[in-house]
């Protein structure tokens, strides 16, 4: 099946950033915009509570449900933003280790940030993306 995705690398750039630093999609591919996948339990409840990589294992996996839903997949995402509600930088590798494996060879442009807080009790983490498929 033809992919919508196409993954820009920049030999202009640093190679040490884990993925491409653009990526485009054709006029008729339908986009997909997600809401930010959380850590969430189907009751509602926060998983993985105090782990960063826990969490970020659940809202991927949340993503690919929501995702599925769209009718796609990880390999559709466009470009993701991962937040993590920490200071300390090593939180956000963490949770960014289980999001980069998670999307393997499909290396979306991605932005990692740290925020204050997010919105459920106990949440860490929290998986922005947009995809975009060829129907």
């Amino acid at each position: 099946m033809a992919r919508a995705v196409s993954l820009i690398r920049s030999a202009s750039l640093s190679d040490v950033a884990e993925y491409a630093y653009a990526a485009t999609a054709p006029a008729n591919a339908r986009l997909i915009f997600l809401a930010g996948a959380c850590p969430l339990n189907a009751d509602g409840s926060t998983a993985a509570v105090g782990d960063y990589a826990g969490q970020a294992a659940k809202a991927l996996e949340n993503l690919r449900t929501a995702l599925a839903d769209a009718g796609a997949e990880l390999t559709d995402v466009i470009s993701t933003r991962v937040l993590v509600a920490s200071q300390r930088q090593a939180d956000l590798v963490t949770a960014w280790q289980v999001v980069r494996d998670g999307f393997g060879d499909h290396d979306v442009p991605s932005t990692l940030m740290g925020v204050t807080v997010l919105g459920y009790d106990d949440q860490l983490v929290e998986i922005e993306s947009v995809a975009a498929v060829l129907d």
